[in-house]
Parts: C-alpha cells; structure tokens; sequence
C-alpha cells in the first residue's frame, strides 16, 4: 500500500465515507456488459451450484445444478450456461471495421469487445477452473457433451487469461475496480466484501461508511458474492435441500437437468398392461419438482442480493468520466477478441501449461503491460501521478524561467533546444543528464541539466514539431504549471526470446507439439 493511499484511508476513516483515488475511470465500461454471479458447492473446488447471468439489471437468468455432484447434471449446466455466454459473444460480433497493419495490408476487425463482470476476483478463479474442466471434453465416445460446452471452456479460458493483463476490460472483478478508484476505511482484505466496500463508497441515506459495511457483514441481507457461500447457509438451508432433492430421484431415474428440462413424462408413467397410473412414478416426480422449486428458491435469495450490488457498481463507476488511455486499451482488447475468434475454428484448445518460451514471454509481455498501464494511468489522473511525485519519480512546479527560442548549433543543421527552469517543492531524486517526458505532452522529452535546491533546469528536445522554430503552445511559458516524470508514453519495447524449437536444454529443450489425449478430457472437476 503506497503512503498515499494509507492516508486516504485515514481520511476514509475520520469521515466515515470512502475517499477518492482517481479523478477519472482508468478502465472501459461495455454499454451491455454480462453480469455474471457463479456460485460453487463448498469443498468442491470447481462443482458450480449456480449461476446469474444478464446483461442488465432487469434481465437476470439463475441457472442451477439440483445435485452439483451429479456429472451430467452438471454438463446439462455447463450447456446451459454455454448457451448465455456464446450467444452474447454473438452480438459482439455484429459489427466489423478495416484496419491498415503497419505492412499497408487490410484487415477486419470486430468494432465491439465482450466484457463479462464478476463480483470478486474468488469468481475468476472459478471461471478458470470451470474453463480448464470443460474445454478437453469430448463430445463423442464415453460420456460425451454438447458440443457447446467445450466451446465455452476455451472462451473461458481466452477470458480468464486475458484478465491477467493489466489494463484489460475483458474479465473485471467489481471489488478490484472499486478499489482502484476509492479508498475504503477499512482494510483490504475487508475490501473483498462488495457489500463492505459499497457500503464505504455508496452508504445508504441516514448511514456512515463503518456502519453501512457493519450491516453487510449480516449473511441474512448480504450473502457472500460468491463464490462461496455461508457455511451457515450449506448447513442449515442448501444441504436439508440438496437432501430433499437426493430422496426424491431414483438413482435409476434417466439423468436431465430438471431445473430447465424437466423430463417429459416425470408425472405420469407409460402406463401399466390396464392403462392406470403409477401413483408412485407421480409422487415422486411432484416430490422431486417441489425439491427443484426450494432450491431454486433459496438460491436467488442469495444470488439477488450480489446482483443489485453489482449494477449498482457499475451505475457509480459510469458516473466517473473516462480516461484519455481507455480507448487505446479497449482497441487491444478487441485485436485479442477478433484473433481468438479467427482461430477457433482450426487449433486445439489451450494447453494445461505453457512451455518455457510461451512461458517467458507470457510474463515478459504482463511486465511490460504493467508498466505501460502504470504510466498510462499517471498520465491520465493527477491523482495517479501524485504517487509518483511522493516517491520522487516525478515532480511538478511553476516555470519560472524560459528560453523558447534557444537553438543548438554544435551538429550540421541547427535544432531547437529550449530550457525552461521549474520551481517544485518536490522532492527530486532525479540525477542531472536524466531524461524525463512532460505529462501533458508523454511524447515530449527533455534532459536534466541542473538540480538546485527548489529548481531543476531543463533542455526540451522533442515534441515540438518538426520546424526549425517550435509549434506555437509546444513550450511551457513562464507561470505555466508543469510535471515531469521519468517514464515515457511510447511504449516499452519488444524483449527478444529464442523460437519454440530453439527452447534450451536447460529448459527441457524443445517441446513436442501439443496434441490432446483422452488423458485431458478425463480432468475432474475438482
């Protein structure tokens, strides 16, 4: 936690109300995300109970397994769900663009890009597992699926991957993205708590911060947002019904997934040799339905709750204007959505690993992801750069001294150079010769001349034009407020790495090509 926001925190704390930590919102918010609440069965690391899914806050669908360890109960979910996920992928894919790639050629690329929404990043976590377990199934031989199912575990997967990378918008965790933009009073693991941590940002009318989070410790009106629940509610609630389903379904009874596809004939039998009903088929199958009916239930009193927390979220977050950087992250996340798409048809699904090239540059590009974003961010947000400033990366002052017109003649053809002196009560830890860029203008450069006791001198050399006078406004004026900082807005390069069949022998040399076995389609989902 950095010194400024502890002292947000303390400020959270003496107002009762959670403090600001941006001036603007550092990520893009889709006009019809998808929601999505998963829920597990405890001590399953990956058995889904449920599911609330919509794109809207009227437009909520629970999906739910009745028996969680049942395996095709559960694929007949994963189905279910695939059916919700790929047709809103669907509508991102309406509308197209041409784009020219640096060689001249011309391309197509989706102009929208999905954005699935979860309460917390435990919810990720889920989503990766549910990925990894269904995206190796079969859909012929021994206990084969829909063929949609896996399908949804790579876009799971792409999804949960992408979530990774700093910046993206793909896969965002509510309390995470609260949490970049205020600062609760409370701690942050508390923070992991939506309820909480809305409560903090958003109290009701009549309610401080502490006291609006102290109500939402009560499970009864705030349940966990997954994707755990209460072990008072498995206990006393989810597991008497679980049990009440289990009684009622013969274990001979023909496995569908009762909550959306009940069978047909669950009420009346075929019949006996004198045409009468079998009383007993009928109790059973009404027993069963009532069973159905109670967790579905208890459920969507758990669910509900989670779900108006989160587009209440989504109502405070699209109150903040967007930040200058967002657009050119959202075109990243739409180049990823378009090649992912391309190479669904052919290709295999994900490996379980990465081999240790694909490895290596996985991280070298998150690296270099996270540091672009952190500049992005300081850019964007004074806020953002007031860390930077504390820590002496950056600093900001009055201009004090000017020399717009200064050329340099020591080459061939004579180059603006102007100096400007700041006057900053910064504290500056950047050594003369240093070159640093403008915060108003990343791609403008200048070199560190001299560093005085309040004032640092600077020599401009970019970002002025490309005359032999600079472009009028180019140049901070005496007065002018500046801040200079020691990263730059271009980028931070390509790190070059060896081909996958170059890998080193201290690396296990070359892997062999990635072909799926019946091996991967045999993973357990927990």
């Amino acid at each position: 936690m950095s010194t400024l926001t502890a002292l947000a925190r303390i400020e959270a704390a003496r107002h009762g109300r959670a403090q600001p930590l941006a001036t603007v919102r550092h990520c893009h918010l889709a006009e019809r995300p998808l929601v999505v609440i998963p829920l597990r069965l405890a001590g399953e690391a990956a058995a889904p109970l449920a599911v609330m899914a919509g794109t809207g806050p009227g437009d909520a669908r629970l999906l739910v397994v009745p028996q969680p360890r049942n395996r095709n109960l559960r694929f007949a979910f994963a189905a279910e769900l695939a059916a919700i996920v790929l047709s809103y992928l669907e509508s991102c894919r309406t509308v197209t663009e041409v784009v020219t790639d640096r060689a001249g050629a011309e391309r197509e690329r989706f102009a929208d890009a999905p954005q699935l929404l979860v309460p917390n990043p435990g919810a990720i976590g889920f989503l990766r597992l549910l990925g990894r377990s269904t995206r190796f199934r079969r859909t012929d031989g021994p206990y084969p699926v829909d063929a949609s199912v896996p399908l949804l575990g790579r876009w799971l997967t792409w999804f949960t991957d992408r979530a990774e990378r700093p910046g993206t918008a793909t896969l965002l965790a509510m309390t995470e993205v609260l949490g970049l933009h205020w600062a609760s009073g409370q701690s942050s693991l508390e923070d992991g708590n939506l309820a909480a941590l809305l409560g903090w940002i958003d109290p009701p009318p009549g309610l401080t911060g502490p006291q609006a989070a102290l109500r939402a410790e009560d499970p009864v009106d705030f349940p966990p947002a997954g994707p755990a629940t209460h072990p008072g509610f498995d206990n006393e609630v989810l597991a008497p019904a679980l049990a009440a389903y289990d009684a009622a379904t013969p274990t001979t009874h023909p496995v569908t997934n009762p909550v959306t596809n009940p069978p047909a004939n669950d009420a009346i039998s075929h019949g006996t040799s004198h045409g009468t009903r079998d009383t007993t088929t009928d109790a059973t199958g009404a027993a069963r339905e009532a069973a159905v009916r109670r967790i579905r239930e208890v459920i969507a009193g758990q669910l509900e709750p989670t779900w108006r927390l989160m587009w209440r979220s989504v109502e405070l977050l699209r109150a903040l204007p967007e930040a200058a950087s967002v657009p050119a992250r959202l075109r990243q996340d739409r180049e990823s959505f378009t090649r992912f798409t391309e190479s669904l048809p052919e290709g295999f699904p994900q490996a379980r690993r990465d081999g240790a090239v694909a490895a290596a540059v996985r991280l070298d590009r998150l690296e270099r992801a996270q540091a672009e974003y952190d500049a992005q961010r300081a850019f964007d947000d004074p806020l953002v750069m007031a860390e930077f400033r504390l820590t002496g990366e950056a600093f900001g002052g009055v201009v004090v001294e000017c020399d717009p017109t200064r050329l340099d003649q020591s080459g061939k053809r004579a180059k603006p150079r102007p100096r400007i002196r700041v006057r900053t009560e910064d504290p500056v830890r950047v050594t003369p010769g240093r070159t640093v860029h403008n915060a108003a203008r990343p791609a403008q450069e200048a070199r560190i001349l001299e560093v005085a006791q309040d004032t640092v001198l600077l020599e401009l050399s970019s970002g002025m034009g490309g005359g032999r006078s600079p472009r009028p406004g180019s140049v901070p004026e005496i007065g002018d407020h500046v801040c200079f900082c020691v990263f730059g807005g271009k980028g931070f390069g390509i790190t070059s790495f060896p081909g996958r069949e170059d890998t080193p022998w201290t690396h296990g040399g070359p892997p062999p090509e990635y072909v799926p076995t019946d091996d991967d389609a045999q993973e357990e989902w927990s």
